[in-house]
């Protein structure tokens, strides 16, 4: 039985197909209603049935004709066909056509198209992979020699110096990538270096790109793309620098690797169709490695695909920290990305009319308006805002905004730099508990002094202000500081921390490399060309995932028959947990507290180490297939109900237990890659309020035993309902090797998990034919809380009013909207009116983003009872009719939810 499918032979399976649709296509041929919107579809098909790619594309123009009544009408509609690593297709569709689809034989899912946003010359020396090392991983693995790394990003800027070519030998014949011209890009713009490059923007308008200023070609006109493959594997570059800062020599992780561009990024954002494509071309194309410095895809299928096939796939963690459960790219199979600081400063010395010399952070540059005393003018709190533009106080003044409460937001300390550079101001000072996105406002730096100021710095200039008649200040040009005096690394704020809610037993994110205030490669357009800057700083994890990719290169060439899943592997079992001078790492926040899993995953990357990591936690792809299916919601039969169990036992190099109420065992297998010979022994670091026991304690390998299995006992001490604490398991074969995984363990109550309720908020409703309804949201409203219901348990819910007025709308399946996918087929039981409501309940933790209320009767006011027990229910959407509620209607709820 093929993985998805009607059958073993391609041919059968089209021939079946066929038949299908000629008996029923007259059903499915679906005429557009009058006044219907046509929207984005991607339309997911899951493994392809297909070796011949022209086939495969020839079978999705089939499958939309049997819906549209036109095979000409079909192919011009479909923007993107996906025929290399999976197979699928996007279209424009309206919300009828894409639910009669999703009805169709073979169709996995469904969903709208959703838009995702993008997310050196010291970081490589501080990780031990300086240019001219002659002695380490970056000599061993020949700086990554032809492997190939495929960027998917919002393009490149080809004449960079870090994309010269000069040394380099041609790819390897393997590849069959292609160099595909455009708008200020011929096939000759790629070389050695860049060996390919592909653009996509069939479901964007353009001309309204055009008119934007974007180039209608691989060419990067955000520079965004360009940073991150300069960092990747950018060639070994010589004296770069920012105006003076941060100088040195620029490289890439891997600098002779090659690169594959595939531009699905523009400035509007990248779309999810058009990474789909990219992924299915780099798939085809041949690249050994995947690198995504954006907000991954609704449902990871592509990426998963790429696994499969022995590509790792690297993601960025995201920039939503420091809150909690904001960790993006959390399938299993991707490598995911946090971001750290290194031991780099840029300080820069504020002088107060009394003399007294404080420090700052910025890169301020203008050496021909520093160190001039100018009258300081200083605004509180909620006074610090772009009002400020029409006052007399910023003309020929230094403004300093001091605020108390709370750091200001970067966007707006953007547009208050702005202001003040183009009201005449002559510098500005803010107030700000880290320094972590100085890159924000580098370009009004090179005018101005910008300055990042802490709290106690802000106190004591705000001391001399108001004991001042007409205080003073004068701002020198920032310096660069480099080494063991400056405690690194460091987690940066805006770095997303897990645990991830859409799959608490996987632990997120997987490791930490430098992100903050990275100098890579700039294209020379707009701003960059404006003020000649041919590297220019960037943070965001986006910049820590090239890093990482970089790494992986690395390995991959001096290890080339590891698999995704070994490499890994190495990778976090040999990270750091502690900073240069030895102590424990430190996450930004509010406040500062000591790092721990979910701010950093297994710790900060050490490359050198990874390359030889001892033993490493192994997975075979076909491991992951179960897990994908019922991710999706391509099999709803009974193995899915035990999907948690099955996250629990892959062998992933990290635990993660969200619900321990009494014990749990976890197993795993590691593979020595080390000695033959070795003898490795447990060593314990249980989380606080559990204990845990290791079977066997002592592992032993030789030339015919490569793998052991272990088994790890978590055990509550006591029954609370707590937090999450964190330990680890290494083994130690009292030599080098020490291969460390995390655990992050949570402590519940038997019976109890948490209390839901349904705020005031407007929403789609759908019937469902008697007295309950459906009630979806676009977005979870703020108010409401994310709830979970855990195998036995109790919840209450409050009622709360439905809005009048409402419109009619279709109820939709979660996989149309953004980031959710149908997870298990479920069935709501509605009770006789009046008999305690909708029975709710599921035997493993999981999220919809919808609610399941009651109502609809002239009685008023109703209220949801849970019943005694925990009771199977599914929710079965199609062919739901439009509803529309009244006012006065009730509706009350608990949430039970689950995203892809």
């Amino acid at each position: 039985m093929g993985f998805f499918g009607f059958g073993s032979a391609p041919t059968a399976c089209a021939l079946i197909f066929a038949v299908i649709l000629s008996l029923h296509g007259p059903c499915f041929a679906l005429a557009e209603a009058p006044g219907e919107a046509k929207e984005l579809y991607i339309v997911y098909l899951g493994k392809r049935q297909h070796e011949d790619a022209d086939l495969v594309t020839a079978s999705h123009h089939t499958m939309l004709a049997s819906v549209l009544g036109s095979e000409e009408l079909a192919s011009e509609l479909i923007v993107y066909s996906y025929k290399h690593g999976f197979s699928g297709f996007s279209a424009m569709l309206t919300e009828s056509q894409a639910k009669n689809i999703r009805g169709l034989p073979g169709v996995v899912n469904v969903w709208m198209n959703q838009m995702h946003n993008v997310l050196t010359t010291r970081s490589w020396d501080f990780m031990g992979l300086p240019y001219n090392q002659t002695n380490g991983l970056l000599a061993h693995a020949k700086m990554g020699d032809g492997i190939i790394i495929g960027v998917i990003d919002s393009g490149i800027w080809p004449e960079s110096p870090s994309f010269d070519d000069t040394g380099y030998a041609p790819p390897a014949a393997k590849w069959k990538g292609i160099c595909q011209s455009g708008m200020s890009f011929r096939a000759k713009s790629c070389n050695k270096k860049i060996i390919g490059a592909r653009w996509y923007a069939d479901d964007f308008n353009k001309s309204q790109l055009e008119a934007a200023g974007e180039f209608l070609s691989p060419r990067d006109f955000d520079g965004h793309g360009t940073h991150v493959a300069s960092t990747a594997a950018g060639s070994v570059v010589h004296n770069v620098s920012f105006y003076g800062l941060a100088s040195g020599v620029a490289q890439g992780g891997a600098p002779k690797a090659h690169i594959a561009v595939y531009k699905a990024c523009w400035s509007i954002g990248c779309s999810e169709a058009a990474i789909f494509k990219a992924i299915d071309d780099a798939i085809h194309d041949g690249v050994d490695i995947l690198s995504l410095s954006i907000l991954s895809p609704t449902g990871h299928a592509p990426a998963f695909h790429a696994v499969v096939k022995g590509i790792p796939v690297i993601y960025a963690a995201g920039n939503n920290g420091p809150y909690t459960q904001t960790v993006n790219s959390v399938a299993p199979w991707l490598l995911t990305v946090a971001a750290s600081t290194m031991d780099r400063l840029f300080p820069t010395c504020v002088t107060l009319g009394d003399g007294q010399k404080l420090v700052g952070q910025s890169l301020f540059v203008a050496t021909r308006k520093a160190n001039q005393f100018h009258k300081l003018k200083l605004y509180y709190n909620d006074m610090c805002n772009l009002t400020i533009a029409n006052s007399t106080n910023v003309k020929g003044n230094i403004i300093i905004c001091f605020n108390l409460n709370a750091d200001f937001i970067t966007t707006q300390l953007v547009e208050l730099a702005k202001v003040v550079v183009k009201s005449g101001g002559k510098g500005f000072i803010f107030t700000q508990r880290s320094s972590d996105r100085l890159a924000t406002w580098q370009f009004q730096a090179l005018t101005i002094p910008i300055v990042s100021v802490d709290l106690e710095v802000a106190f004591k200039i705000h001391q001399y202000f108001s004991t001042t008649q007409s205080p003073l200040v004068k701002v020198s040009p920032s310096q660069t500081t480099t080494g063991r005096g400056i405690p690194a690394p460091k987690m940066a704020a805006f770095s997303s921390r897990g645990p991830s809610f859409i799959y608490p037993t996987v632990l997120k994110p997987d490791i930490a490399a430098p992100g903050v205030n990275i100098l890579a490669a700039a294209p020379q357009v707009g701003i960059y060309k404006e003020l000649g800057l041919p590297y220019f700083f960037n943070s965001g994890t986006s910049m820590a995932c090239p890093h990482v990719s970089g790494i992986v290169a690395l390995l991959k060439s001096l290890h080339p028959d590891w698999s995704p899943a070994a490499l890994k592997s190495a990778i976090m079992t040999t990270a750091n947990i502690t900073d240069n001078n030895g102590l424990p790492l430190v996450a930004d926040a509010t406040p500062n507290k000591i790092a721990d899993p979910f701010d950093y995953g297994a710790g900060f990357v050490n490359p050198t180490k990874a390359s030889d990591p001892g033993l490493v936690y192994d997975i075979n792809p076909s491991d992951y297939q179960m897990l994908f299916k019922c991710m999706i919601g391509s099999d709803m039969n009974s193995s899915c109900t035990t999907f948690e169990s099955s996250l629990f036992h892959l062998n992933l190099p990290s635990i993660a237990i969200p619900n321990l109420k009494t014990s749990q065992t976890i197993s795993r297998t590691v593979t020595n890659v080390g000695q033959p010979d070795a003898v490795y022994k447990a060593f314990l670091q249980p989380p606080a309020g559990v204990d845990m026991l290791v079977k066997p304690k002592m592992l032993v390998f030789d030339k015919n035993t490569r793998s052991q299995c272990f088994k790890v006992t978590f055990k509550a001490k006591r029954k609370f309902q707590g937090d999450y604490t964190f330990g680890s398991l290494a083994w130690h074969d009292g030599s080098s090797h020490w291969v460390r995984i995390p655990i992050a363990v949570r402590v519940v109550i038997e019976d109890f998990y948490s209390t839901c309720g349904l705020s005031r908020h407007p929403h789609h409703t759908g019937d469902t034919g008697g007295d309950a309804t459906v009630v979806f949201f676009p977005l979870p409203p703020p108010s409401l809380p994310r709830c979970r219901l855990s195998r036995r348990w109790q919840s209450r819910a409050t009622a709360g009013t439905v809005a009048a007025g409402l419109r009619p709308a279709r109820a939709r399946w979660p996989g149309e909207l953004a980031g959710w996918r149908r997870w298990q087929t479920v069935r709501i039981r509605v009770r006789p009116a009046g008999s305690g409501g909708v029975a709710l309940g599921d035997g493993a933790e999981w999220w919809w983003r919808q609610l399941v209320v009651r109502g609809g009767d002239e009685q008023g006011r109703r209220r949801w009872k849970p019943p005694p027990r925990s009771t199977p229910f599914w929710l079965d959407l199609v062919g739901l009719t439009p509803a529309t509620t009244g006012g006065g209607e009730e509706a009350v709820a608990a949430t039970v939810a689950r995203a892809a």
